[in-house]
This record gives structure tokens, C-alpha cells and sequence, in this order.
């Protein structure tokens, strides 16, 4: 198989992976909801689906345009990659229903400590930084990584502090809003 399907089949695999979460995720809002969920952080939400739809476009576009060849340290990517895949099914089995693409706040709803929760409080969004890196680096697209890498970041600088405000209310007032 050429290195040009194979760029193809693996930003067709992640993007189904990804269509699958949201159906779950979806699954589980309808759940949160019934329970009272209030959501935050809805004005940055299509600006998140917008980031990673692109990302794998550009990924699939600047990946094309180098050609078939992979680069030499794409065994490492690919390595970083694979690694934080295990890192995010843990998170979402850890949070279980309470998982979700959204920020949803369930009143009396008590914060997840299990998990990569013991040790992280945002253990998904390091897997985001690391894929939206790694996984254009495996075909030598640099350009997308860069430029992907450092939008991610703006907008989960943004997240991160709406996500933390909502866990706050979980917690608590005066209370850390760490899992």
C-alpha cells in the first residue's frame, strides 16, 4: 500500500473514530439533560468541531502535496500517537456516561476521580495537543502540525477556563475543581 493511501485511510479511520464519539457524546447529552445539564461554553463549541474537521483536511491535503514518502521520525509520531489513543478511551471509560464533547453541567452531580482523573484534571485535552501535533508529523506535513498545534492551543486556553468555572460549580465554591 502506498504512502498516499495510507494517508488516506488514516484520516478516514480517525475522522469515523471521531463521528463514533460524537454519537456518543450525543448519547450521553441527551442523558445529562434529562438530569437537569446545563451547558457552558457553547459560543466556542463550533469553533472546537471546525478546528479538528480542518485539521484533518489539511492533514490529508499538505500530506498529499509532499508525497508518498514518509519522513524519518515518523515512527515516533506515529508511537506518540497510538500512546495518547490509549490515554483517551481510558478518560472516556472513566467518565462513563459523564463524557461528553460538551461542557454539561449536571446540578449535584459529583466530579470524576478515577481514572486519569487521579492524576490529571484535563487528561483528554493533552491527548488533543499531542495528535493534533503527531499525526501530521507522520506524513511529514509540518505546516499543518504548526499551525494546528498553536490554534488548538488558543482555543483550549478558552475551554479550559469555561470547563474549570463549570467544575467549579460541581465543587463547590472555594474548592479546586480538580477529578
Amino acid at each position: 500500500m502506498s504512502g498516499t493511501w495510507i494517508l488516506i485511510s488514516v484520516v478516514v479511520l480517525i475522522a469515523a473514530q471521531r463521528l463514533l464519539e460524537l454519537g456518543l457524546a450525543r448519547h450521553n447529552e441527551r442523558k445529562a439533560r434529562v438530569k437537569g445539564a446545563v451547558e457552558r461554553g457553547r459560543e466556542h463549541y463550533p469553533f472546537i468541531v471546525a478546528l479538528h474537521s480542518l485539521w484533518l483536511v489539511s492533514t490529508l491535503v499538505e500530506g498529499m502535496l509532499r508525497g508518498p514518502e514518509f519522513p524519518t521520525l515518523w515512527p515516533v509520531s506515529l508511537a506518540l500517537f497510538i500512546l495518547v489513543q490509549l490515554l483517551r478511551y481510558w478518560a472516556i471509560f472513566s467518565l462513563g456516561e459523564s463524557w461528553n464533547t460538551k461542557i454539561l453541567v449536571v446540578p449535584s452531580a459529583k466530579l470524576v476521580r478515577r481514572g486519569p482523573y487521579r492524576y490529571l484534571s484535563h487528561p483528554n485535552y493533552v491527548v488533543v495537543v499531542v495528535e493534533i501535533l503527531t499525526l501530521p508529523l507522520i506524513f511529514g506535513a509540518w505546516v499543518t502540525a504548526l499551525v494546528f498545534t498553536v490554534l488548538n492551543a488558543i482555543l483550549l486556553y478558552i475551554r479550559i477556563r469555561e470547563e474549570n468555572r463549570a467544575l467549579t460549580e460541581l465543587s463547590g465554591p472555594g474548592q479546586t475543581p480538580t477529578r
